[in-house]
């Protein structure tokens, strides 16, 4: 099993050493959660919530994935990063797969893509993108990026973007790993076609609560041919991480689980030292006996 520290709620002045920490404990990677900015008044609901309100608060930090990325990849050499999960849709492809294509080449290939297509209308009505059709959307940009990481001209006549021409470099000399998220049978659709992982919501809590996923995009990979290609998925415990339970999650087919060793602590209430040195702890008591156990 591969542990993933999660940055939700962590200060950005502490990403660069709370990496060098994960990277020491053992840590396959760290994940960034990803927000446009904080919109006051919100009428959809976040779909993950009893009563739809939104996990996280104003005074919540969310920094550029790209920027503190590339920080965190300077003092690191192990170390791998992932988004949980970008809002690809309301962004465009070119900037996206620039950014992303440029980490992965002066970070050794570190970086991988995790995505959503968003679930805020407001943020979508923020940046200009039409809500409705952001599934599509989401299709059509991996398309154009995978195209765009090649180096090589690039033409694209599609439903959002038509382009004729287009060189970007550099290039990447190995494929960028790309992971969905989602529980929506378009969802599961679009990870069992397009990507190389499946990140579950928070909602699914139990291992129980992937069986049926788990199920319908084995089904699904099948109807797309690609049912022999790796494929990973990561799961969020936020019960706390069980050793009992790893089995069962591996025969299940999860290969990454998300940590916050700190759980969901206040805003600001641990300080630097603290942190990291629930990262040490993490790394003695649960990943070193995990690995194993494995063994």
């Amino acid at each position: 099993m591969k542990f993933v520290c999660s940055l939700f709620r962590v200060p950005v002045d502490h990403h660069v050493q709370v990496a060098r920490a994960a990277e020491e404990a053992g840590f396959e990677a760290v994940a960034l959660s990803d927000r446009i900015a904080h919109v006051e008044s919100v009428s959809t609901k976040f779909p993950y919530t009893e009563d739809g309100s939104r996990p996280w608060l104003a005074e919540d930090e969310f920094p550029d994935v790209w920027v503190a990325t590339a920080m965190m990849a300077a003092v690191t050499t192990r170390l791998r990063f992932l988004q949980a999960v970008y809002v690809l849709p309301a962004r465009d492809p070119f900037s996206v797969a620039r950014s992303l294509g440029t980490l992965a080449r002066m970070s050794n290939h570190r970086v991988s893509l995790g995505f959503g297509v968003g679930w805020m209308r407001e943020e979508f009505d923020l940046m200009g993108r039409n809500f409705e059709r952001r599934g599509a959307r989401s299709d059509e940009m991996i398309e154009l990026m995978r195209k765009l990481w090649t180096g090589e001209s690039v033409d694209h006549r599609g439903e959002f973007f038509d382009i004729e021409g287009i060189r970007m470099r550099p290039a990447v000399k190995e494929p960028i790993p790309i992971l969905c998220s989602g529980e929506s049978e378009a969802a599961l659709r679009r990870a069992a076609r397009l990507a190389g992982g499946w990140i579950p919501p928070i909602s699914m809590v139990t291992p129980e609560d992937l069986l049926a996923p788990l199920e319908t995009l084995r089904a699904y990979r099948r109807e797309a041919g690609r049912a022999g290609e790796p494929f990973d998925v990561y799961w969020t415990p936020l019960a706390g991480w069980r050793d009992e339970e790893s089995s069962a999650l591996e025969a299940l087919g999860v290969s990454h689980v998300f940590a916050s060793p700190w759980a969901f602590d206040e805003v600001g209430s641990l300080d630097l030292e603290q942190r990291c040195a629930a990262i040490e702890d993490f790394g003695r008591t649960i990943i070193r006996s995990a690995n194993a156990d494995s063994r």
